[in-house]
């Protein structure tokens, strides 16, 4: 490393952000890029530390002490082609991943953490901005189709990789744009959809196409779309949301988050929206205290909401690690998002037992407090409502962020015996073949629901046993 003992000599720094009153009144991203000469003292703080943690920590596997050294260095190209080696779209993971490469930094041991994903995202961004990202055609077509159903992130990384094998990729995406949550259910001031799109635009100029407004098992059967391709890859996302089977279920004003998010997406790109969910003036109840929920409480507080409640069943994380939560592990810690920080109230350790209504419209929730602790046989958390602990909250707008449970996968299943697993996902083998020849699947819809990087991972480790399935079969 460029300056061994960077990290004695400077102090952890990340992004400003734009003050609160201010970032409420668009739906832009709001985070204030450090100074590149702040970012070499952060990529000074790298230590040489023999084992690299960080690159374990990484669904990627980044090679992420290299290019904090390069950018130290202020050699950003060196850093770029460093960084793009193992990830196909730096652009998402650093502004939507949860990091948990600087969970497993070796400074996070005793040290605040270095500053990986701002570095991350300041590479890549620097990597547009001189022109060092560029489309790059394949110099010979290997005359293989490749039809990718879903363009989401594992939907695009293993396009990605598959276009750069030389073989026709062909993406299919049910809605009106590519991207999938990427466009649809991340907010615009987390992602700018500009980001995404100019992504797309470099995967078409390199080759790809993609087909929008297709979605396969209705407009096409899964069997008409393997008879006219050489392998199929399923990349579909979790979209099945985890539901509340609760009294007063049915009541309107009651919505999963992903009715919710979606929509506001559209509306942000000029399309009109008949009856939108609107939570201008209204008293808004987010259960469910995950990334989801959080973007639920951002875009209500954009919308103007009276009050935001956000509820969790599970009980508050601490501030620090547990001593059963030890480093390099994920730290489960209580985390504050810019969402939380721009006004809602925090309810942990919450069960909704019900839903009351007026006129059949929601009003009110009624509640209990539990407790949680662990089973001594099975090791497992278990949860016990405390006695004479009800309560009620008033509530004009509910949004359940309670999760997903399985990908849809009837329209495939339907047409084709694919055979799925325990959860409701596509059953494959080691090298994501599922159970018919030829027809692949990646992404949440094999693994269940995860991060976008994950997604990206599990795309490109598609791609690299599907081009070793063709080459071997040709």
């Amino acid at each position: 490393m460029g300056e061994v003992k960077g990290f004695l000599k400077f102090k952890r720094e990340v992004s400003g952000y734009q003050k609160t009153e201010d970032r409420l009144k668009h739906w832009d991203e709001f985070a204030i890029p450090l100074e590149d000469e702040k970012l070499r003292n952060q990529g000074a703080r790298c230590m040489d530390c023999g084992v690299p943690f960080c690159q374990s920590g990484c669904p990627v596997s980044n090679i992420i002490p290299d290019w904090n050294d390069f950018v130290y260095r202020n050699n950003w190209e060196a850093a770029y082609k460093r960084l793009s080696s193992t990830n196909n779209f730096p652009e998402f993971t650093g502004r939507v991943c949860p990091a948990p490469c600087e969970n497993s930094c070796t400074l996070a041991f005793n040290e605040d953490a270095v500053t990986i994903k701002q570095i991350e995202l300041s590479i890549i961004e620097n990597a547009f901005k001189n022109d060092f990202v560029k489309s790059v055609k394949p110099k010979k077509r290997s005359g293989k189709t490749v039809a990718v159903v879903g363009s989401g992130p594992a939907g695009l990384a293993c396009a990605d990789e598959l276009n750069k094998k030389g073989h026709s990729v062909t993406v299919f995406e049910k809605n009106e744009l590519p991207g999938g949550l990427l466009t649809f259910g991340i907010p615009n001031f987390k992602l700018d959809k500009w980001v995404v799109k100019r992504r797309i635009s470099l995967m078409e100029e390199s080759g790809i196409v993609f087909k929008t407004n297709t979605n396969i098992g209705v407009d096409i059967t899964l069997t008409k779309l393997k008879e006219d391709s050489d392998i199929v890859v399923l990349c579909g996302g979790a979209e099945k949301s985890r539901e509340l089977d609760i009294p007063g279920r049915n009541l309107e004003g009651i919505h999963l988050a992903m009715e919710f998010l979606p929509q506001q997406n559209r509306i942000n790109m000029g399309q009109k929206i008949s009856d939108p969910i609107n939570a201008t003036g209204k008293n808004v109840v987010v259960i469910g205290g995950g990334d989801t929920g959080s973007d639920c409480i951002g875009t209500s507080n954009r919308q103007g909401a009276k009050s935001i409640v956000n509820l969790e069943l599970m009980p508050k994380p601490p501030v620090k690690r547990a001593g059963d939560n030890p480093w390099p592990q994920w730290a489960r810690i209580e985390r504050t998002s810019t969402s939380h920080e721009e006004g809602c109230k925090r309810e942990y350790s919450v069960l909704t037992k019900s839903f009351e209504g007026v006129n059949n419209k929601v009003k009110k929730l009624n509640l209990i407090k539990v407790e949680w602790s662990k089973d001594r046989s099975s090791g497992r958390m278990q949860m016990r409502e405390i006695p004479n602990s009800e309560f009620s909250i008033e509530a004009d707008l509910v949004f359940l962020a309670l999760g997903f449970v399985s990908p849809n996968t009837k329209n495939f299943t339907s047409d084709i015996n694919l055979t799925l697993d325990q959860r409701g996902n596509i059953k494959t083998d080691e090298n994501y073949m599922t159970t018919v020849d030829g027809i692949f699947s990646a992404g949440d819809m094999r693994r269940g629901q995860s991060l976008v990087v994950w997604a990206i991972d599990e795309g490109r480790k598609a791609a690299k046993s599907i081009h070793q399935y063709v080459s071997e079969n040709d």
